[in-house]
């Protein structure tokens, strides 16, 4: 019972910290475009995990497990490190590799659009599950939410045997970040290049500006459907002048290229 509580307040000794960081500045886990990063937030999440089962592991062997004989042998606290836990933190890093090489060639050539978002300084965890436009995307969904059931499944085994070192689950339990991590990879490859909006404002003037990318060279802005003739006014910006006021809960959206962005509801500020 010791260990377990040990071993929790070392895990929250370790994610606490960086939590209470990374809410406060969370550069380090975003994006080309300012979102959370699904790839770096669970490859984060994996390695400090790790880092807490080998500092527990090392923690309890040095005090209550014995010594430094209790680290040998075939059937060792460490035993299935090779073959069960560096597979599992292998697939997370290689999505995370491989979604930024994807994700910046794709831009660099203009088949992906990745605006920064205007004046947010915090970022809401459904970014991890949602895509450009805000909406829930289903292979983001698949990867965090198996990614996050594995690491409970580990935490749960671990602190239920603390003194028999790192769980040993199926050598087959690295599939279940594996394969997502796969899923998330080709989707990065496929997706379209659809218009991205980010903003969407009212100048005093009665000028519907958009902020966003992706728009190439003849987009239409559409406000309830109703197409607006749109002048390009800067890199990632666009301008329309509507009939009248725009009513909040409008919906607007961005045709480019024979892709329509997806919509976006418009709030003007209180």
């Amino acid at each position: 019972m010791l260990s377990a509580l040990f071993a929790l307040a070392l895990l929250a000794a370790i994610a606490g910290p960086l939590t209470v960081r990374l809410v406060r500045h969370p550069g380090f886990v975003t994006g080309r475009d300012g979102r959370l990063s699904t790839s770096v937030t669970l490859a984060l999440a994996w390695t400090v995990l790790l880092i807490w089962l080998l500092c527990a592991t090392l923690a309890y062997g040095l005090t209550a497990g014995g010594g430094v004989d209790w680290f040998q042998g075939h059937d060792g606290p460490l035993s299935s490190l090779t073959t069960v836990y560096l597979p599992l933190l292998g697939g997370p890093y290689t999505a995370l590799i491989a979604a930024k090489a994807v994700v910046g060639l794709r831009v660099e050539h203009g088949t992906m659009a990745k605006p920064a978002p205007k004046g947010v300084a915090r970022r809401p965890l459904r970014d991890l599950i949602a895509n450009d436009g805000g909406r829930t995307d289903l292979v983001d969904l698949q990867y965090v939410a198996l990614s996050a059931v594995t690491m409970l499944y580990v935490v749960a085994f671990f602190v239920a045997d603390v003194g028999g070192g790192l769980p040993k689950l199926p050598t087959e339990m690295w599939t279940l970040t594996g394969a997502p991590a796969g899923a998330y990879l080709v989707n990065k490859m496929a997706t379209r290049a659809n218009p991205v909006i980010t903003q969407v404002s009212m100048t005093a003037e009665g000028v519907l500006t958009v902020e966003g990318g992706g728009f190439g060279n003849d987009p239409r802005i559409e406000v309830d459907g109703t197409v607006l003739p749109t002048e390009v006014t800067g890199t990632g910006t666009l301008a329309a002048t509507p009939a009248g006021p725009v009513p909040a809960g409008s919906t607007v959206a961005v045709t480019a290229h024979g892709l329509r962005s997806d919509p976006l509801r418009y709030a003007p500020p209180s």
